[in-house]
């Protein structure tokens, strides 16, 4: 199985980062919308990437229209919303697929390595969360309604 290093996506700009320069940091990947109603997360994950992020911790977030059409705007337009609106700092992405025949090569392998509920693969929403170890494995996977406070406490175990 491919490792989480082994891929390459697009920033928000649409430049290529190798997820390599993440190794041995803990990451909490998540799919992100601006109009949904779990959009005020952002907040919760700026907090976390603040607080965690001097020992090691990247929140790296992937606009994804795939749920109700919730993430209409261009990359320029996510951008500026996600700074304006929520003072967000981590990383965000190029806009992808989560599911389907398009998804992102990245969402495959967190999919294949933490199952959801009863074992599928699919997300079902914006704002599901993968926790991943500092050696790049996926340890967790967090339904969207989970607010990212609560994943605090198996943020601090990993680092």
């Amino acid at each position: 199985m491919a490792s989480i290093y082994d891929f390459t996506v697009n920033d928000i700009k649409g430049g290529p980062v190798a997820l390599d320069r993440y190794r041995g940091q803990v990451l909490l990947i998540v799919n992100t919308a601006s109009e949904c109603g779990f959009t005020p997360q952002y907040r919760g994950l700026e907090t976390l990437y603040e607080k965690y992020g001097p020992r090691g911790l990247t929140v790296l977030g992937f606009p994804c229209n795939q749920f109700g059409a919730q993430e209409p705007g261009s990359e320029q337009q996510i951008a500026s919303f996600c700074e304006l609106n929520y003072g967000v700092t981590f990383p965000m992405f190029a806009k992808i697929d989560v599911n389907g025949d398009k998804a992102a090569p990245l969402y495959d392998h967190l999919k294949k390595a933490k199952p959801g509920l009863l074992g599928s693969e699919g997300i079902k929403w914006n704002f599901t969360k993968f926790l991943v170890d500092r050696e790049g494995r996926v340890v967790e996977r967090y339904a969207p309604n989970t607010d990212p406070a609560n994943i605090a406490a198996d943020i601090e175990k990993l680092l």
